[in-house]
């Protein structure tokens, strides 16, 4: 039995998510289709994170178990042309010991959310980016962003259907910066809650266009109450960048 190490990219357009799901094609569905058309086999894949609807990756991280060996080139290739035309890539396969589990041996998770600050509408970008068409103010959203660094309850930033074990997080780093027109927030912790990167960002928003302060976003924070913190910013912009171990 050999256990590989996958490195994806995909576009979260077309799926449902990664996990499996009755109501539409999901990113796990294809991959193991792939690796079922390339080997025989019939696997589960376990993921770093299980991306929602629309939520793309540049580095998820996945692994599966195999009773046959095969060179690590030998895998990336096969299982990169049976997934065409599914707009996913293996980047990377890696043989690891049995000990390795994508999502339980990850010591953190990196998302960036790309939001396109601009008047003119999206033509190569739409769907891989949120357009915010009024100015935003990058350096506030920056110094707001700071509150939420550390380890906090953050109920009022995680889907009010979508309940964890625990609020309870601590989110390593939170950068917004600007390239040109675009404006990036880079999150990096351990796990996160459901929905809470989009729910940061929807927050954060309010601030660069002037409708809340750093102060509000403290008040947020401390309320532990989803209804006092901004909207959930749209999927499209969201980025699944890297997996540590």
């Amino acid at each position: 039995m050999t256990r590989f190490k996958l490195t994806l990219e995909y576009d979260g357009g077309p799926f449902v998510g990664w996990q499996r799901q009755d109501n539409g094609p999901s990113v796990q569905q294809a991959l193991e289709e792939a690796i079922a058309a390339f080997s025989g086999e019939t696997v589960t894949t376990f993921a770093a994170g299980r991306t929602d609807a629309g939520v793309h990756a540049l580095g998820q991280v996945a692994h599966f178990d195999m009773a046959r060996d095969f060179a690590t080139d030998t895998v990336r290739d096969a299982l990169n042309y049976h997934l065409k035309p599914a707009p996913v890539a293996v980047l990377r396969v890696d043989s690891v010991p049995a000990e390795f589990h994508a999502r339980f041996s990850a010591i953190a998770r990196v998302y960036r959310y790309r939001i396109a600050n601009r008047r003119a509408r999206l033509a190569l970008d739409r769907g891989r980016a949120w357009l915010v068409q009024g100015p935003l103010d990058a350096a506030a959203m920056q110094a707001a962003a700071q509150v939420l660094v550390g380890h906090h309850d953050f109920t009022s930033f995680r889907a009010s259907l979508y309940q964890s074990a625990s609020p309870l997080k601590t989110l390593d780093l939170l950068e917004v910066t600007r390239i040109g027109e675009e404006i990036h927030v880079t999150a990096r912790a351990r796990s996160f809650l459901h929905h809470q990167v989009r729910n940061i960002v929807g927050t954060l928003k309010l601030v660069g266009d002037g409708k809340w302060t750093r102060d509000d976003v403290a008040a947020a924070l401390a309320a532990r109450d989803r209804g006092k913190a901004g909207p959930t910013a749209p999927a499209e912009g969201l980025y699944l960048t890297e997996v540590w171990y």
